[in-house]
């Protein structure tokens, strides 16, 4: 079992059905979580989350920037 970063609840996930590099939600909120290694069962947020808010920042600026 690992534990979310975000919530911290137990993800309970079988080993031999899940696959390194695959993305797993967390039963409580939902967040992405990569399986790192399945043996011991290790889980990273995934990286999509922040890059989205680097996005969204990067639209707001070029809105800002955008005359007609």
């Amino acid at each position: 079992m690992a534990c979310c970063f975000e919530c911290e609840a137990l993800v309970d996930l079988y080993t031999d059905e899940v696959e390194e590099g695959e993305v797993v939600s967390c039963p409580e909120c939902g967040m992405d979580l990569e399986v790192v290694t399945t043996n011991p069962l290790e889980l990273r947020p995934t990286e999509e989350e922040d890059d989205f808010d680097e996005d969204e920042e990067q639209d707001d600026l070029l809105d800002e920037d955008y005359v007609e």
